[in-house]
C-alpha cells in the first residue's frame, strides 16, 4: 500500500515505514502529524485518485528530527567588471517517518 501526498509545494510517494525529508513543519520532535492532502492511494489493484484530494484519506507520521540541509554556495561572477558576489543557503527540513495510511 502506498500513497501520494502533497506538502510544502511538493509531492511524495510514501508507504508505511518510509523516512523522508519535507519542507520544515512547525512541529516538535516526537510529535505525530496528520497529512490530509492525499492525492492518491493505491492498495494492490484498488486505486483511489482524488480531485484534487482523496476524501477521508490521511497519512500519519512521526517527526524524527528538525534540521538544516548542507550548505549550497551561490557565486555570481562577471569577468573584467570587478564583480564577485558570494552567498550561501541552508534549507530547513523536517524528517518524518510514515506510520500509517488510511483511506475512507
Amino acid at each position: 500500500m502506498y500513497a501520494v501526498i502533497q506538502t510544502g509545494g511538493k509531492q511524495y510517494r510514501v508507504s508505511q515505514g518510509d523516512k523522508l525529508r519535507v519542507e520544515r513543519l512547525a512541529v516538535d520532535e516526537g510529535a505525530e502529524v496528520e497529512l490530509d492532502k492525499v492525492l492518491m492511494i493505491a492498495d494492490g489493484d484498488d486505486l483511489k485518485v482524488g480531485r484534487p484530494f482523496v476524501e477521508g484519506g490521511k497519512v500519519t507520521a512521526v517527526v524524527r528530527s528538525q534540521g538544516r540541509a548542507r550548505k549550497v554556495n551561490i557565486i555570481k561572477f562577471r569577468r573584467r567588471k570587478h564583480h564577485l558576489k558570494r552567498q550561501g543557503h541552508r534549507q530547513a527540513f523536517t524528517e518524518l517517518e510514515i506510520t500509517g495510511i488510511q483511506a475512507a
